[in-house]
């Protein structure tokens, strides 16, 4: 029982600090981590982790919110194209041969967190807010349609790829962008765990308690740090806990 304790907190406490930090989907993190000390069915796993990342979303999304850091109404756009190609992402892979992509979230994280380190994002609100009310719409229809399809095509990365584009592509400033990435994923996660539980029956209750508390305390830690963190030490601090996630992830799957 300790033991199971202990790989519960380790698995919320790296799942919290990319959310918080990131945006980050706790599949990410919990998923390997249960799979490979606990034993979990993979596809509980998910589950599991996704509930997980229900609270812990939006937790972060409330703080990075009342900091005005979120962007709400592009975050809905953006959300219901997620959504939606999603469920073309999942259709489409259904009809082409499965390909080895499993890897693809972990090395999304670990770049963007390189990339974070060496070419941090400071992009001013003034800049952001200076980019059209319909230009943004359309942006918005469009990167949260490419990651749905890929979160749906390839089964992982949503909230990797929703920074990247947020920051690259829509020219969020690196708090905005997250608090508006976490709540999106807050939406899309609880989805997910609720389809995952209506399929493949209810999961085991300890695992999930001790995962949904310990990502949730890390989260909320995490956000409230990065709310008061200048531009510098934000990227500088996410783009060490997304390289250091990363080479954990890969150590857990291929070790």
């Amino acid at each position: 029982m300790l033991y199971a304790v202990a790989i519960c907190f380790l698995a919320g406490l790296g799942a919290g600090l990319g959310t918080g930090f990131a945006g980050m989907s706790a599949a990410a993190v919990i998923s390997p981590m249960l799979i490979t000390f606990l034993g979990v069915e993979p596809y509980m796993a998910v589950g599991i982790a996704l509930a997980s990342d229900v609270l812990a979303s939006a937790v972060s999304a409330y703080t990075y919110g009342k900091n005005k850091n979120l962007d709400i109404k592009n975050g809905l756009v953006m959300m219901i194209a997620v959504l939606c190609f999603t469920l073309v992402g999942s259709f489409v892979s259904s009809l082409v041969p499965s390909t080895a992509m499993g890897g693809f979230s972990t090395f999304m994280t670990l770049l963007l967190g390189i990339k974070f380190i060496l070419r941090p994002v400071m992009t001013t609100k003034s800049t952001m807010q200076s980019v059209s009310v319909r230009k943004r719409f359309w942006q918005s229809v469009v990167c949260g349609s490419a990651v749905g399809f890929i979160c749906g095509f390839v089964g992982a990365g949503g909230g990797m790829m929703m920074l990247l584009l947020l920051t690259s592509v829509l020219g969020y400033e690196l708090k905005t962008a997250v608090g508006t990435s976490v709540f999106i994923m807050a939406f899309t996660a609880f989805t997910g765990s609720v389809s995952h539980f209506a399929i493949g029956g209810a999961p085991n209750m300890w695992y999930l308690l001790l995962c949904v508390l310990s990502t949730l305390l890390w989260a909320r830690i995490a956000a409230k740090f990065a709310n008061k963190a200048s531009p510098v030490t934000l990227n500088r601090a996410t783009g060490v806990v997304l390289t250091v996630l990363g080479l954990a992830i890969l150590a857990v799957n291929y070790l």
